[in-house]
């Protein structure tokens, strides 16, 4: 029998769909370029949810957030939802399944141990040697803190990272280098020139640690499926020299709208923004739309430093690629490449992310390449990252042992025939997240989208087909009556399988 072929997933953090420099010949990411001119890229990839963990647990199970539970940050995925996730159902066929970096199934910071690997207080009660196996991977070697403004845990918290970062007794020495803002100074909302030399950056252990992990398999029978998983371009923006320095603010091109605009927006996006949160949320879900307005010279640093976090990835990716190739697994091995979730930098006056859907925010790149895979081919149809689940269990030759919501792309790539509709994206707020409980609907075509609020009815609809910035919201617009009609349709196909949620248990949605 024919060798089954291996699967390399790599993910970034809130990296924008247009933050490459296919898109962008502004930015600066030569591999990530060349898998796309080798293989095929969706220019209308969205994500389910725009916040890590209610992405995350959708790109493992295939399932919307009101199925799998994760509706928000602060909600464990539960693990018997997550085992029959792609790592569960490939394992359980043979293959050997692994996470490396940024996992985020469970919450990070919370008020009481809750015993996850993930959990910063619980980690402690993990030995040092812990690799997994966790939310159906066999192997798992995760950076807990992925984001420095929270610095790497000391041991006994924290884990593969973390134990790696201060195992050598230099963890504080390096700590202190992170804190050290290198000029050019600037006063942009969380933004340094970080002075951690790129040696001891989470970037740079992720490529490690998977290219480790591809030289164990030299020779190896098993094939494998692995998600490597970097944890920035994630605000704070502090890229280390001298990726902080390879992209020149005053080369950077502004969003051509970057001022807040509220008034002329759905209730929502006023009071999301100008409410405090509610109680409890500055411990552990913080408001992520409190910052001074930016000026043009802040948004230019904030850039640069954001596109400089994408070109060490981006090198790191190249790492990546070089070992398959001189391993001999590059002709075997599908290669994905995509991000949870996008970042609105600057666009509207704002910044980070929140329920404003903008493209920014709701669009990820996608790359795939491997066997039968075109080259430079570009898909246009509407998909969703939910889509990889089903696509994994596609390429294995491995029966799906239950519903996904997404379905395989391989009609889209091996064919010009195969057709998309629509794409969905859903969340919902509680009270302690932005100050305001919400549940938004959004359904994405390739020239229409539209968010509807259900409680208030409220709603906006952006034709990308004449407005790509999404200045004219066209919900209540008469010219576009019957297009709304159609894409609410589209939003009511979602299958009836949600679940109730603890954000409903608790009376706060």
């Amino acid at each position: 029998m024919a060798k089954r072929p291996n699967i390399l997933l790599i993910t970034s953090d809130q990296h924008r769909g247009d933050s490459f420099g296919f898109e962008n010949p502004g930015i600066y990411t030569p591999h990530l370029d060349r898998l796309a001119r080798d293989g095929t890229r969706f220019s209308n990839c969205i994500t389910p949810n725009p916040i890590c963990q209610p992405a995350r647990a959708s790109i493992l199970t295939g399932l919307l957030p009101l199925t799998h539970g994760v509706c928000d940050n602060g909600i464990d995925l539960p693990p018997e939802t997550a085992e029959r996730g792609f790592a569960g159902q490939l394992s359980r066929a043979g293959y050997d399944t692994a996470m490396i970096g940024k996992a985020h199934f469970s919450t990070m910071h919370t008020f009481a141990p809750t015993g996850t690997p993930e959990c910063k207080t619980s980690s402690a009660e993990y030995p040092p040697g812990w690799q997994g196996p966790y939310m159906g991977f066999d192997h798992a070697e995760l950076v807990v803190e992925g984001h420095n403004n929270w610095l790497p845990s000391k041991p006994p918290q924290g884990q593969n990272y973390e134990r790696w970062y201060h195992g050598d007794g230099l963890g504080e020495e390096k700590n202190a280098l992170y804190r050290e803002a290198r000029p050019p100074l600037t006063d942009a909302v969380q933004t340094w020139n970080s002075a951690l030399p790129v040696a001891w950056h989470n970037s740079t252990w992720v490529g490690n640690q998977t290219v480790r992990f591809l030289d164990g398999h030299v020779g190896s029978d098993e094939p494998f499926c692995v998600w490597a998983s970097f944890p920035d371009p994630h605000h704070p923006f502090d890229a280390p020299e001298p990726w902080c320095r390879l992209h020149d603010p005053d080369a950077i091109r502004l969003p051509r709208h970057r001022t807040l605009d509220l008034d002329r927006r759905p209730w929502w996006h006023k009071a999301s923004h100008n409410r405090p949160p509610g109680p409890g949320a500055e411990k552990i879900l913080g408001n992520f739309l409190q910052y001074p307005p930016q000026t043009d010279e802040q948004l230019r640093a904030i850039m640069a430093n954001y596109y400089g976090m994408i070109s060490l990835i981006d090198h790191n990716v190249g790492r990546i690629l070089t070992a398959l190739q001189v391993n001999g697994m590059a002709d075997d091995t599908y290669v994905i490449f995509t991000a949870d979730h996008g970042e609105w930098l600057g666009d509207h006056g704002l910044l980070f992310k929140g329920p404003m859907l903008y493209e920014g925010l709701l669009r990820v790149g996608m790359i795939v390449r491997g066997p039968n895979v075109p080259e430079g081919k570009i898909v246009a149809e509407p998909v969703s990252t939910l889509d990889l689940a089903p696509t994994f269990l596609d390429w294995a030759g491995a029966a799906p042992e239950g519903t996904f919501h997404g379905e395989s792309l391989r009609p889209l790539i091996e064919t010009d025939s195969a057709h998309r509709d629509f794409a969905l994206c859903e969340w919902d707020l509680g009270l302690a997240r932005i100050g305001v409980p919400l549940r938004l609907r959004t359904v994405r075509t390739k020239w229409h989208k539209l968010t509807i609020e259900l409680d208030s009815g409220a709603g906006e609809l952006y034709d990308l087909s004449k407005d790509r910035d999404e200045m004219e919201n066209r919900f209540d617009d008469p010219d576009y009556a019957g297009i709304r009609t159609e894409l609410l349709a589209m939003i009511g196909t979602r299958p009836d399988d949600m679940r109730e949620t603890p954000l409903v248990r608790s009376g706060m949605a």
